[in-house]
């Protein structure tokens, strides 16, 4: 699909932030692995999402979907599978399932699209390896064969912590107690704080020993419950950059007190000389004048994309630290954004991990823009255009089904022109 932001109209208005992805993948797992049922509100069906539902059905419960969300009854028991995983492109699916997966006892395949199964396991290999356990991946599939058995578990601190999260899903169902040592430095602590709370919500605990040592107690059981998904700062993120460029955008269902990493957007603004204010409607952003700053995306890797576009209208530079992690997305983002940015007239560089941004004279592209298959990179690209009030067109822009199906028509609400078409 190719997506036209066209250039020329006036935005405003108020628009809710979509369901938190990362929140979801967690409950719609403790939710599954509960004997009985839960109701999970505020969920969107994106492409991600969908996936971990589809494949706790296959797994370990009985999925219903519901306007808004779904109910989720777990079976209390593993399998049989009578087809492999197909997580489609979500490593969030694929990383959080494979301890699960190996709880069954027998071989499991699991299935993907586009770069899924180019996206590195090597913690989970080293694991397996140690355990004895098969473990074998390549460009068709990833196949195992458990179960794992408790202990002590080690665990790169600065890779990814969806690692930690598996982990952390499958550890309590062992019989014996486990500590998972993370060995720093520690990266997206928060994403490992968020996977806890979650699974503090259905009955289960874990325990920081030190720094970077949790202790899992074996023997314990997901407890079924009602749960609402909270609103995503990471996707709301694309909407507070807009407002603080444009102006008159308001950002509704953000909670204050949150443990997603991506709510540092609103620091990050703010140091960058953003005016916005909470109120008792949302997020009110006003378009302001900006300046450059240091950027540290060590806890925050999925705001990378539309960083490097908010760099382009601060005075001075932009730096960007710790971003090696967006060249195993589901593109380089690094080498994407660069590209495609550069068509544009933006003057962005990188070294490394390091990413270079100076203020741009912007200009429509005169060709395509290409979207990499990415999500972020699509949504990063349509704010970029209207920002700067340029036409631009976007090919690939079916990637935002992968976490906000509804984006582009989320522009339309704020006044905005998108036309989409096949191709």
């Amino acid at each position: 699909m190719i997506a036209t932001v066209h250039a020329g109209h006036p935005l405003g208005g108020a628009l809710p932030a979509p369901p938190s992805k990362s929140m979801a993948h967690r409950a719609v797992l403790c939710a599954a692995l509960a004997e009985g049922c839960s109701h999970i509100s505020n969920l969107t069906l994106s492409q991600d999402i969908s996936a971990t539902l589809a494949a706790a059905g296959q797994l370990c419960a009985d999925v219903q979907l519901e306007p808004g969300g779904a109910t989720v009854c777990g079976r209390g028991k593993f399998g049989p599978l009578s087809a492999p995983l197909d997580c489609c492109e979500s490593g969030s699916t694929l990383r959080f399932l494979i301890p699960l997966a190996s709880l069954m006892g027998q071989p499991v395949r699991f299935v993907g699209r586009g770069r899924l199964m180019e996206r590195p396991q090597g913690v989970y290999e080293e694991i397996f390896r140690r355990q004895g356990l098969p473990f074998a991946q390549g460009p068709q599939g990833l196949s195992l064969c458990g179960p794992l058995r408790p202990g002590r578990f080690e665990a790169a601190g600065n890779v990814s912590s969806q690692f930690v999260s598996g982990l952390l899903f499958a550890l309590p169902l062992l019989e014996e107690d486990s500590t998972l040592e993370l060995l720093p430095p520690v990266e997206s602590r928060s994403y490992i704080e968020m996977t806890r709370a979650a699974q503090a919500a259905f009955g289960v605990q874990s325990f920081w020993q030190g720094e970077n040592t949790l202790y899992i107690p074996g023997k314990q059981r997901y407890l079924p419950c009602d749960y609402r998904v909270e609103g995503d700062y990471s996707q709301a993120a694309f909407l507070a950059v807009l407002g603080a460029l444009a102006g008159g955008v308001t950002v509704t269902g953000l909670i204050d007190e949150t443990l997603q990493g991506d709510a540092v957007i609103l620091e990050i603004l703010r140091r960058c000389g953003a005016q916005f204010e909470r109120t008792a409607e949302g997020l009110v952003f006003a378009r302001s004048e900006l300046h450059g700053t240091e950027i540290d995306l060590a806890d925050c890797p999925d705001l990378g994309p539309i960083l490097m576009v908010l760099g382009l209208f601060c005075e001075g530079e932009t730096i960007i630290r710790n971003a090696g992690r967006l060249r195993l997305k589901e593109s380089d983002r690094i080498a994407a954004m660069e590209q495609e940015l550069r068509r544009c007239g933006g003057k962005i560089s990188s070294e490394g991990d390091t990413i270079t941004i100076q203020k741009s004279a912007l200009h429509a592209p005169g060709q395509l823009l290409e979207g990499h298959n990415d999500h972020r990179v699509v949504m990063s690209l349509s704010v970029l255009a209207l920002a700067a009030g340029l036409t631009v067109s976007i090919q690939g822009a079916q990637a935002i089904q992968k976490s906000w199906p509804e984006f582009f028509a989320a522009l339309r609400q704020l006044g905005a022109e998108v036309s989409e078409q096949d191709g």
